[in-house]
């Protein structure tokens, strides 16, 4: 399958600041850049920082004051999905997993595994461990937590979001992933482009280790799993916000394109589907 995506952002600057963005695609063995560019105005010289392993490829702007600050990225993007079979995926024990996957064992900033320990055993540590208990997991986020836009802040975190059942795409890819830590399984939040997103805007799903490989779930069920494109990958949402900003702004602007490029000999549409996907080929 092959994406047409980016973004444009406009911002005032009133004081200096420093951006951080997190906005361009990574390449993974499952995600190839076709095309790519990435224009600032104005011309401001930019300092560029790709985290080891994950290959999160943030950027940092230092802009004046009395600045409007114009972003422009646009990629197209091949995407080369994995697929498994649900059935016989299985969790992996704790002594068996790879080391590079204890990172994403301990609780974090926004995913309190530890406080929500009881309460994922209590609604799924009776359940056959695998690929369906964090299907289980998905599931249980969309029946029981409202989405609404504007219903949670910078500070929410997987504990509000048990304790409110309300919130946004972050909220429930929080909830889901402290919700596997607690029963032993590595999670991961990825932030990305969402084919079928309405209205566009960046994305936050999650992974969830099983079976030898990261497996892409969803729990929001608002875009096709297979036309999730990876921005970052991390901890939580603070490792991934597509911008970071040390100053006083304003933003006038966010506009999000995401689109299916069919291939002639195809009419190959992204769609919903029940199948577990992997769409990172890497630890």
């Amino acid at each position: 399958m092959k994406f047409k995506l980016g973004c444009t952002l406009n911002y005032n600057v009133e004081s200096l600041s420093t951006f951080v963005f997190n906005i361009r695609v990574v390449e993974t063995p499952c995600q190839k850049i076709l095309t790519e560019q990435l224009i600032i105005d104005p011309d401001i010289p930019i300092d560029e920082y790709v985290t080891p392993f994950v290959e999160n490829r943030y950027f940092r702007v230092n802009v004046p004051a009395g600045t409007n600050l114009n972003i422009f990225y646009q990629a197209t993007v091949e995407m080369t999905h994995f697929y498994g079979d649900g059935n016989t995926i299985a969790e992996v024990p704790p002594a068996d997993l790879p080391v590079e996957t204890f990172h994403y064992l301990y609780p974090s900033r926004y995913c309190e595994s530890d406080r929500l320990h009881y309460l994922a055993l209590s609604e799924f540590g009776d359940l056959v461990p695998g690929y369906s208990r964090v299907t289980a997991i998905c599931n249980w986020i969309y029946e029981k937590v409202i989405y609404q836009y504007g219903t949670s802040n910078p500070h929410t975190s997987a504990f509000d979001t048990a304790t409110e059942r309300i919130g946004v795409c972050r909220d429930f890819a929080h909830l889901a992933i402290a919700y596997c830590r607690a029963l032993n399984i590595p999670a991961r939040c990825v932030a990305g482009y969402a084919y079928g997103l309405n209205p566009p805007d960046f994305h936050a799903c999650f992974e969830a280790y099983l079976g030898g490989r990261w497996y892409l779930f969803d729990a929001t069920r608002l875009a096709p799993q297979n036309g999730i494109v990876r921005i970052g990958t991390g901890r939580d949402a603070s490792d991934v916000a597509f911008a970071t900003i040390f100053g006083n702004i304003a933003l006038n602007k966010m506009e999000i394109l995401m689109e299916h490029l069919r291939d002639e000999n195809s009419s190959e549409v992204p769609a919903l589907t029940t199948e577990a996907i992997s769409i990172c080929g890497q630890l």
